[in-house]
């Protein structure tokens, strides 16, 4: 048997696990299609701490803030808390001058998003003590908020939603295919997964930014102990473990800034990959033993989505690589050997393509750019989940380290088109 021969029956072989780990997604789609008569709860009115991390953002953290004093929710029940954490610029004094309280946190030992959280609870905690606020809001400096975000998010939050994630739009969804990847995934991960999760009673998963978790929760962690390179998966996986349901709000829409250069996106996105790669190693064994308690059929989601991208992908590139160069060695041609990786690659490609569609086409109204461009970019969306699979790779063996995100997309929430 050739090694072009081998090559496709691997490809074949892992197109199929694809299908039998992802398949169950499907029963997804039409839950969220169907559109259900939305009706607005009473709530009562709570005190919020919003939460802000921020290096070196003096450029957009003014825009938060600003979309926050813009709440229609009670400024009273509201405090903004933002830690400068081993910021070189003036975010401290631009942010303490658009209303917020300002904490600096210089430590160039214990880096990163969870650290500078776990440090701003403890400030907040020794100053207002554990009762004070109700509940907690975390964002990240480059957000804008739509004006009901807290009402909505209000609405939902509870003794049965300890803790809630919201609807993630982008800023700068329209500037290239890279920005607009990443928007269309988060729309798809809010509309075609966190949403229907809710309806059929499992749990959502945070992602980062735009989710509220409760006092209860707070005391619970003591803090925040997560100090990952993914935070928020590690934080998911240890409400999924713990019996917490994560609600989710479709109707509280936040607006992210996305990378536009390559570069900058791969080094992200390793990140995340490591992280995930990581909090699978600690944690994966206790979500596999968690599928058959109460709350199962969420860890068995949550497992499901994480572990067969990493673990295939790194099987298929391999196999795909170790069997081109057996075959060029044995004297095989090149250009067979890449008409069939073109071919495994074809039906991942249609399979993207149409959750990329589908997505665009249902989110339309809520997509900020051209209808050229909405079109455009969903050609591309596969070729963005593509680089995916080197990205995988290059976590495995390479460096990574958490970097700040340079952001350019300078704007008020008004300004969205």
């Amino acid at each position: 048997m050739s090694a072009l021969t081998v090559l496709q029956h691997v490809n074949q072989i892992i197109g199929i696990l694809f299908l039998i780990c992802y398949s169950y997604q499907l029963l997804y789609v039409p839950v969220a299609l169907w559109r259900r008569h939305k009706v607005v709860r009473s709530a009562p009115l709570r005190r919020y701490a919003v939460l802000i991390s921020a290096r070196n953002e003096e450029a957009v953290i003014t825009h938060l803030i600003d979309s926050i004093r813009q709440q229609d929710y009670s400024q009273e029940n509201l405090d903004v808390y933002v830690v400068a954490d081993n910021c070189t610029d003036n975010t401290a004094g631009a942010a303490r001058e658009a209303g917020a309280i300002v904490y600096r946190r210089s430590d160039r030992v214990h880096v990163g998003k969870g650290y500078a959280l776990h440090f701003l609870l403890t400030r907040i905690r020794e100053e207002r003590g554990d009762q004070y606020y109700d509940g907690y809001f975390v964002f990240d400096a480059d957000n804008l908020l739509a004006p009901d975000y807290v009402s909505r998010m209000n609405e939902v939050f509870g003794e049965d939603c300890q803790v809630v994630t919201s609807y993630r739009n982008s800023k700068n969804y329209g500037d290239n295919w890279i920005s607009a990847g990443y928007g269309l995934w988060f729309l798809r991960d809010a509309a075609f997964l966190n949403d229907p999760r809710t309806r059929l009673g499992l749990s959502a998963t945070v992602s980062g930014t735009g989710y509220l978790f409760s006092r209860e929760i707070m005391l619970r962690l003591d803090g925040w102990p997560f100090h990952s390179l993914s935070e928020d998966t590690e934080f998911t996986v240890d409400c999924l473990l713990k019996g917490v349901r994560i609600g989710y709000c479709g109707s509280a829409e936040l607006f992210d800034e996305q990378p536009t250069r390559l570069g900058q996106s791969v080094r992200q996105r390793m990140r995340w990959v490591r992280g995930n790669m990581l909090v699978l190693l600690r944690r994966g064994g206790h979500l596999a033993k968690g599928t058959v308690g109460q709350g199962g059929l969420s860890c068995l989601d949550l497992l499901l989505s994480m572990a067969p991208a990493i673990v295939l992908a790194i099987a298929g590139t391999a196999a795909g690589v170790l069997a081109t160069v057996m075959e060029l060695l044995a004297g095989g041609r090149i250009l067979p050997m890449l008409a069939a990786a073109g071919m495994s690659f074809l039906v991942p490609y249609l399979l993207l393509f149409l959750a990329g569609a589908l997505t665009t086409a249902t989110q339309w109204r809520r997509i900020r750019t051209s209808a050229w461009k909405k079109v455009l970019y969903t050609l591309t969306f596969p070729l963005f989940m593509a680089t995916y699979v080197p990205i995988t790779v290059l976590a495995l063996f390479g460096k990574v380290e958490w970097k700040p995100i340079e952001h350019r997309a300078v704007m008020t929430v008004r300004e969205l088109k």
